[in-house]
């Protein structure tokens, strides 16, 4: 088990649900983080909360995961931080309510962009520091619809699923190295994704899922992250009776696709 003590991590999405969470979290264990998300404003009430001595080992790089062109640049401050990247955490993201058909083809662009692109972007720019420093290890939130797709949520799922195939390469690449990969699986979580979500036309859906609203909590989930982080897992599984489609899926194809369509899931 590697312990989180004194190691240098970078959250994205650490503005507000899991990535928020885990800062908390990583705070306690005398973790020096960096903070990113969108609203400088935001992420600095992130580190007002923080004890005194983690607010020291806190620093602030707002980023926008949709602007690519940004991110190495932006990666280079993040190391220039504390001279090294430990850990990344990529906790950022936004999800979609829309209906296949509906979504216009920049909201299905905008969904790789943010989930995908900019994980694969960032992790690039601090791997090769990670591997001339002997360690690191990359955390990706992926979600269950990584693993199978789900209705008004094609383009997200598309995004997750493109998290395991690259991240899963990844793994295989660097295992020498001493880089760990961990990909995060999580069910329904209480946090704003669904209220961010967007629709067939790229706002806001505005709208609590009753699913969302009665899922596990933030903190919950930021916990069993981080315990799992430390047993260096290569994928953590949470939720409460919807992991069961994982496992559904892959032993009764057939019956699943008959619970998935049913699904009431918007």
């Amino acid at each position: 088990m590697a312990s989180l003590n004194n190691k240098i991590v970078w959250v994205t999405g650490a503005s507000s649900g899991i990535g928020e969470a885990l800062v908390k979290l990583l705070a306690e264990k005398n973790v020096k983080l960096i903070l990113s998300s969108r609203k400088a404003e935001v992420l600095e009430k992130v580190r007002t909360s923080l004890s005194e001595t983690a607010q020291n080992n806190c620093k602030i790089l707002p980023l926008d995961l949709s602007q690519p062109d940004t991110l190495v640049e932006k990666a280079s401050e993040a190391q220039a931080f504390f001279g090294k990247i430990d850990a990344i955490i990529h906790s950022g993201g936004i999800s979609q309510r829309a209906m296949a058909i509906d979504t216009q083809i920049e909201v299905d662009r905008k969904l790789m962009e943010v989930n995908y692109f900019a994980a694969v972007i960032l992790t690039k720019a601090v791997l090769p520091s990670m591997i001339e420093n002997g360690f690191g290890h990359i955390v990706s939130i992926s979600s269950l619809v990584g693993k199978f797709g789900s209705p008004f949520r094609s383009g997200y799922a598309a995004s997750k699923h493109a998290l395991h195939g690259f991240f899963d390469s990844l793994r295989a690449e660097v295992y020498t190295k001493n880089i760990f990969v961990t990909l995060v699986t999580p069910g329904f979580v209480k946090t704003n994704v669904s209220l961010n979500a967007l629709t067939e036309d790229g706002k806001a859906l505005n709208q609590m899922d009753d699913a969302q609203e009665n899922g596990m909590t933030a903190e919950q989930c930021a916990k069993k992250i981080i315990r799992g982080v430390e047993k260096e897992q290569n994928e953590l599984l949470m939720g409460g009776k919807e992991t069961l489609a994982v496992y559904i899926k892959r032993f009764f194809p057939g019956m699943f696709a008959k619970i998935i369509r049913k699904a009431k899931v918007r």
